[in-house]
């Protein structure tokens, strides 16, 4: 028989870095989770990700048992990595920050493609250029 579930949490978490301090500790405990087991798997199950922030969905269920999914970090992280650059700008429509070609787009929409609502490259790139534009970068044709 299927376990009832009874809520869904959403959180981002720096891979390997799990820890029951706050954020994660209280988000979690009020859900009735053990949080050191929560802790360790996450951290087994993303020391390979490097500094990554990754967002995980975990499921919840009746009995206070869990499974979560592990997701692609941000497409803004991944642009940045990219890139090569920092961070984005604070006013994309002014200042801009670097440039993006068609092929770091598509690299970028190849890695994050399961966690978009789409399977076709093309779309999944001008999902990605959005994020691109908002960050500041100009987009080389």
């Amino acid at each position: 028989m299927a376990k009832k579930k009874k809520t869904i949490v959403k959180l981002q978490i720096r891979a390997g870095k799990a820890s029951p301090a706050p954020p994660i500790g209280p988000m979690l405990a009020q859900h009735g989770i053990n949080m050191q087991e929560f802790c360790q798997d996450f951290n087994d199950r993303t020391s390979d990700m490097g500094d990554d922030i990754v967002p995980v969905e975990i499921t919840v269920y009746e009995d206070n048992s869990y499974d979560f999914i592990l997701k692609e970090p941000p497409a803004s992280q991944l642009i940045k990595r990219e890139v090569g650059i920092e961070k984005g700008s604070g006013e994309p429509n002014k200042n801009k920050v670097g440039e993006i070609t068609r092929e770091q787009l598509e690299a970028v929409a190849k890695k994050k493609m399961p966690d978009l609502n789409t399977d076709d490259l093309d779309t999944a790139v001008e999902i990605i250029k959005g994020t691109a534009k908002n960050m500041g970068l100009r987009i080389k044709k």
